[in-house]
């Protein structure tokens, strides 16, 4: 595709906004970004309430794979960050679990945790290696100790969806796979294996949450970029877009990071209609809570296996930046509940449902809802790509014919793989996208 075709971006999340910063960097002007929101960051967007609490859509966390992306974030955050190591834990049989839970056992009630060690123990020597869905993979990996108590209930509070209907082929740096050995070891010399994973550190703003990040993007693109600009329709024989204002815009070659399913939809191919029934996704419940209390703890995320709450997540969000409440006197949580059209959830009662599940579960007393200050629900409509059994055959379908009607579907629900909606993996396929438009790289 050569320097003289007209590019346009739908969507301001972090893949959008990477392409855009690669179009400005290469020094390209034939292009614009169009946003539905009247804000930049999709789902790593922050938000800041009349109390002065900063919110973001969930826990996030920085931490990247490429040299690019942590060049970008040097330039665009300079000294404005706090690097942390990272204090998760799982939050079960009223215990503190260090994270990832199947490498830590042997903090578990002796019962359990030697459930937990036969499991294993038993899965090691069957070895087997054939597994049709993640629910066999978890139980051909952990054995039924590990999946009975974390992997199966927190998969299915995190996913809301039947895990042998989820494909197992995602996974690879997702979920710490640990032997026997190793597991009995931490055991006998009272070892804590905590260090698994990308995340083991990871930077956080000073200022303004995840989405000052993707605020910071705008002084460059800013000529560029449309905001408030819903599309109801795009015609891809005449390579043209309607927004809902009734104005329209024609391109030559298309990035979009709109959900995949409602591209589909707004460009009206039906003949895709039956493939886009696979693409399944969860939706999220973000519940912000900012006490008139300091700190109740140093840790950064909590997960939360059992049923005593509606939450997996908690994130003990004021540790990440001291700016993301008011003052030194105050603390802030945010907990993360997920439903979809298998597992739904009355959206009504969760600020009252997450205080009590915290209370249920040992985080908070009775008495500390009195220091309650503030509430906060941001709800991700789209949050979860699920990576069902079929979705990489619709996938495929789907792909293969954008690609050849010049449109890169990429991003967190633009390919709709979870694997890949890291925010750096994110923002590098919106820079790749331009790489391959423009400099015809792989």
């Amino acid at each position: 595709m050569g320097a003289s075709k007209k590019i346009v971006i739908i969507g301001a999340g972090p893949c959008g906004l990477g392409a855009a910063y690669r179009l400005n960097e290469l020094g390209y002007n034939d292009w614009q970004i169009y946003e539905k929101n009247d804000y930049v960051g999709g789902l790593a967007a922050s938000f800041k309430d009349d109390k002065g609490f900063v919110w973001d859509v969930g826990g996030h966390v920085i931490f990247s794979h490429y040299e690019y992306f942590d060049r970008l974030l040097e330039k665009l955050l300079g000294r404005d960050y706090i690097e942390h190591q990272r204090k998760a834990y799982i939050r079960i049989m009223n215990r503190w679990v260090p994270y990832p839970f199947q490498n830590n056992i042997r903090y578990l009630p002796p019962r359990a945790a030697w459930e937990c060690l036969g499991g294993l123990f038993i899965a090691g020597i069957k070895n087997r290696k054939s597994y049709c869905n993640f629910k066999e993979w978890i139980l051909a990996k952990f054995g039924r100790g590990i999946a009975k108590y974390f992997m199966f209930p927190h998969n299915l509070k995190v996913w809301s969806y039947p895990l042998e209907e989820m494909s197992y082929k995602w996974i690879e740096e997702r979920v710490s796979v640990v032997d026997c050995k190793r597991v009995l070891g931490n055991f006998i010399f009272l070892r804590d294996d905590i260090n698994w994973g990308p995340n083991s550190t990871f930077k956080f703003p000073l200022f303004g949450g995840t989405g000052e990040i993707f605020r910071r993007f705008v002084p460059y693109i800013q000529e560029h970029l449309f905001l408030k600009k819903e599309i109801t329709n795009i015609d891809i024989k005449n390579k043209e877009i309607i927004f809902s204002d009734g104005s329209r815009v024609s391109y030559d070659v298309l990035i979009n990071t709109m959900p995949l399913d409602k591209f589909i939809k707004a460009a009206g191919l039906t003949q895709f209609f039956e493939a886009i029934k696979q693409l399944k996704h969860n939706s999220v419940l973000a519940v912000g809570l900012g006490f008139k209390k300091s700190a109740f703890s140093d840790k950064c995320w909590v997960y939360f296996p059992e049923s005593n709450c509606p939450f997996y997540r908690m994130t003990y969000f004021s540790n990440y930046s001291p700016h993301n409440v008011p003052t030194s006197e105050y603390s802030s949580l945010i907990c993360e509940t997920a439903y979809s059209e298998t597992k739904p959830y009355k959206k009504e009662k969760i600020i009252e449902d997450t205080i009590v599940g915290l209370i249920n579960s040992g985080i908070l007393t009775r008495k500390d809802k009195k220091y309650i200050v503030s509430t906060y629900l941001i709800h991700a409509e789209y949050a979860y790509p699920i990576p069902t059994l079929d979705r990489d055959k619709a996938l495929d379908v789907i792909q293969q014919f954008l690609r050849q009607n010049y449109i890169h579907s990429c991003g967190r629900f633009g390919s709709w793989k979870y694997e890949l909606g890291n925010t750096d993996y994110s923002l590098m396929q919106g820079v790749e996208a331009v790489n391959e438009i423009l400099e015809a790289k792989k």
